[in-house]
């Protein structure tokens, strides 16, 4: 069952100096991170450790344990076959890694701890948000991404109410800490992506099985904005920009090519919701050596993503179902 859309949607947010909740918009929540606003209870800025931060719903049809298996879940990663029940942590490691472990039976155990993580899976706009987030801040902008739509088992058993992200800094949690016998799933607040959401942390074993695309779609239609960037990124010229060795807030484009290309990036970035803007924008980065049409395509699909989401379940509707 799919849920409502809505990366635009108001968060509520709430006071840990005063236990004042309220309702605001991504933009007010923009300039609050810029100290531009304060709680309205009693006026807290995000400097301080008790600042407002966003919380649940508590309308949120997520915490009705009768529809969290019957809710659409997502995800994205850049592996073509997630879930793996063959999971093998160590598969790709070197015999000089395996020694700089410290030999085989600490990675065997360093393996065993990888396979005891949680999975992570929430709405389709927190599975976005994952994917451009790891574009930006880890080097996976060039990698192919997977969107998947993941299908609990009906018998799946929730822990009571939701917790708050339990993850450490690595994004990581230890399955049983937050799923101890009998439990399969577990809910909780999402900070990071999709914030405000609701977001679960559960098993291989709660997964009945996943629909898949590779996402940008590759099929993108030439739209207007297509044409138009194509035209004036092949009017532009690719020659090299020297290095200025100046120090500035904002990086130097390489080629009147990439400038060109930022401009046309920071047009589609506009109309996105403003915590979307940074991630979108580093996404769609002209490397030097792009195709103009490929980049243009592949420009215009990752906005669709966020815009125009329909035609993207309209593809997963049409994947065919892989058990887990």
């Amino acid at each position: 069952m799919e849920r409502p859309l809505d990366f635009w949607r108001d968060r509520r947010m709430l006071c840990g100096g005063c236990g004042h909740c309220f309702v605001v918009d991504l933009d007010w929540i923009d300039r609050w991170e810029q100290a531009k606003e304060t709680c309205p209870g009693c006026g807290l800025t995000c400097e301080h450790e008790d600042a407002p931060r966003v919380t649940v719903d508590a309308g949120d049809p997520a915490l009705n344990d009768d529809l969290v298996a019957q809710f659409f879940w997502y995800h994205t990663s850049t592996q073509p076959d997630w879930p793996s029940r063959d999971f093998d942590p160590a598969a790709d490691l070197t015999p000089g890694i395996r020694r700089m472990m410290g030999g085989d039976e600490r990675v065997t155990a360093w393996a065993a701890r990888q396979r005891a993580k949680a999975l992570h899976v929430g709405t389709y706009e927190a599975a976005v948000h994952n994917m451009l987030r790891r574009m930006r801040d880890q080097a996976d902008r060039g990698n192919q991404f997977y969107l998947y739509r993941v299908h609990l088992k009906p018998s799946v058993t929730e822990r009571e109410g939701w917790i708050v992200d339990p993850s450490n800094w690595l994004g990581d949690v230890v399955l049983a800490e937050v799923c101890p016998p009998g439990i399969d799933v577990a809910r909780y607040l999402n900070y990071h992506e999709d914030p405000g959401g609701l977001s679960l942390e559960l098993g291989r074993d709660a997964i009945q099985g996943v629909q898949q695309i590779a996402v940008p779609l590759s099929d993108a239609w030439d739209t207007d904005w297509v044409s138009d960037a194509v035209a004036a990124l092949e009017g532009a010229s690719d020659e090299l920009i020297p290095a200025t060795g100046k120090p500035g807030r904002f990086l130097r484009p390489s080629s009147p090519r990439a400038g060109r290309a930022g401009e046309f990036g920071a047009e589609l970035a506009d109309p996105l919701p403003v915590n979307l803007h940074d991630q979108f924008a580093s996404a769609a980065a002209f490397a030097e050596g792009d195709d103009p049409a490929r980049w243009a395509r592949r420009t215009s699909s990752l906005f669709d993503l966020v815009k125009n989401p329909g035609e993207v379940l309209a593809e997963l509707d049409k994947a065919q179902h892989r058990p887990v």
